[in-house]
């Protein structure tokens, strides 16, 4: 962002001459799933200079709409983003135009915010600032987004325990400690798991939508666990990763991490399957 001016140049302590200040506008595009409740997720930012020129960009972090709204339809957000980019840089139409049919066709889900002003001395260098500004997370908003999507697996996963009159039962093992099991000092624990006969069913909430790296540090701590429970416990470990119902199946990094788990001998069970293993745990366990 720059310091007000009058548009013309200026010479700065030692007398240099100051890059020119534009007079810049920039707008917000965001995706609201609730008028009623008033949420909204920053979803893309629009800049428009003196000379015409429209900036366009998009998040790239839809784990911020999915943390509003689960149920959101990111195959039809990713396409409107195609199809404003084509829009609002090719020149053809005004911005104000294309806004305006944005508005009519799509006012109950993406809003337009009010529109500010910013100097700038390049538009491309100003949108990018505003991206980051605007539609970036910061560690501290990320880390919590990552729990709390985490945590609406695992309670999911344990309603359908509960359900099942399994959870409370004394046999239900509870935050399974890798290190001591695999003793080799990893801090994981595993959510829960049980024992019918000569196995061990092990599960685990894994939000591929938000973390990514879950699989990666999931995958990297079974086989210790598995070796540690056939030693100690004189049992064949499984372990089944507990995910999300609806992922995008068309994102590299999901099908990244869906294939980690996988050549790493983790079985996959979207939440919408914990009924059917909670039913499975109940008769196993004779209850």
């Amino acid at each position: 962002m720059g310091t007000i001016s009058n548009g013309s140049k200026q010479r700065g302590e030692r007398g240099e001459l100051m890059p020119e200040l534009k007079q810049c506008e920039f707008f917000l595009l965001r995706y609201v799933p609730d008028a009623v409740k008033d949420e909204f997720v920053n979803i893309g930012v629009v800049l428009t200079s003196p000379e015409g020129t429209t900036e366009f960009r998009m998040t790239r972090d839809w784990s911020r709409v999915r943390c509003v709204d689960p149920a959101a339809d990111l195959e039809m957000l990713q396409a409107l983003e195609a199809d404003l980019r084509e829009r609002l840089t090719a020149g053809h139409e005004a911005t104000a135009a294309v806004l305006k049919r944005l508005n009519d066709s799509l006012s109950n889900i993406v809003q337009i915010s009010d529109t500010k002003a910013c100097l700038a001395v390049n538009a491309q260098l100003e949108i990018e600032a505003l991206a980051k500004m605007y539609l970036q997370s910061s560690p501290r908003d990320k880390s919590a987004r990552e729990t709390g999507a985490r945590l609406r697996i695992f309670n999911g996963m344990r309603s359908a325990f509960e359900e099942a009159g399994v959870w409370d039962d004394a046999r239900m093992w509870k935050k399974v400690p890798v290190g001591e099991l695999a003793a080799n000092g990893d801090p994981l624990r595993i959510d829960c798991g049980y024992r019918p006969n000569g196995v061990v069913r092990l599960f685990h909430a894994v939000s591929l939508e938000s973390d990514i790296n879950a699989a990666k540090v999931l995958a990297y701590s079974y086989p210790a666990l598995r070796e540690g429970i056939l030693r100690k416990e004189n049992a064949h470990a499984e372990l089944t990763a507990v995910i999300e119902d609806r992922l995008d199946q068309s994102d590299e990094q999901i099908r990244f991490a869906m294939r980690t788990l996988e050549t790493n001998s983790i079985s996959i069970a979207h939440l919408a399957q914990m009924p059917q293993l909670a039913e499975r745990a109940r008769t196993e366990l004779k209850l």
